[in-house]
């Protein structure tokens, strides 16, 4: 007669081993969702000026008739983040709050806004309807040839030495933030960075999988 101490302490163990692979399989699956949802960065678009060269000392004029270059943030030994937008963007509305606080905790960071095309009574009632006057904004399509925008809104940030560190399609307060750690971590984007890591990973796998296969023959 089977005892009935014995088959419970059977289904037991199966009940526990039945978890425990729940468990792996689970951990499994949420380490895949989290380098699925990898915070990713601004997209950065093909042409202009690439990651490590010197940004051109342009000159610009703002819409309060004043005129600027852009070494002269390099002159003051201070960076210059350049956000692109429009008037008819409601995306850069949404983010011209997230670029302005960027630039009142960074010490080191000046905020130019500009736009490369419509017209001029545009963009000043824009300045004036939210507030904007306290800030350098210009209009220039060489500016915007520069750097190769063709879809907004669009950022670019330039450090102290004049030198474009990175730049890109900006849709959210994450792929702004992208730019300042690109700086932090010396890539070109936290794409790069990202698709780095995630091929270092794999080559680090497959030499443990051939050192594996190895010891067993």
């Amino acid at each position: 007669m089977t005892d009935p101490l014995l088959v419970s302490n059977a289904l037991l163990w199966v009940l526990v081993i039945g978890l425990a692979v729940v468990v792996l399989a689970l951990a499994r699956q949420i380490g895949v969702l989290h380098e699925r949802i990898a915070p990713a960065g601004a997209l950065s678009l093909s042409g202009g000026l690439k990651a490590g060269e010197t940004v051109p000392p342009l000159a610009l004029q703002t819409l309060a008739h004043g005129n600027l270059t852009l070494d002269e943030f390099a002159q003051r030994q201070h960076g210059v983040l350049l956000f692109f937008l429009s008037p008819t963007c409601p995306v850069c509305k949404s983010l011209l709050p997230v670029v302005q606080r960027i630039a009142r905790e960074e010490p080191w960071l000046e905020l130019l806004l500009a736009s490369d095309g419509g017209e001029q009574r545009e963009h000043q009632n824009y300045v004036s309807e939210h507030g904007l006057d306290h800030l350098p904004y210009v209009l220039s399509q060489e500016l915007g040839l520069t750097f190769q925008v063709s879809k907004l809104p669009y950022a670019v940030l330039v450090d102290e030495a004049g030198i474009l560190v990175a730049q890109g399609l900006v849709n959210s307060r994450e792929h702004i933030e992208s730019l300042l750690e690109a700086r932090r971590l010396g890539v070109a984007s936290i794409n790069e960075y990202m698709s780095g890591n995630r091929g270092a990973g794999t080559e680090a796998s497959g030499a443990a999988d051939g050192d594996q296969r190895e010891v067993s023959a």
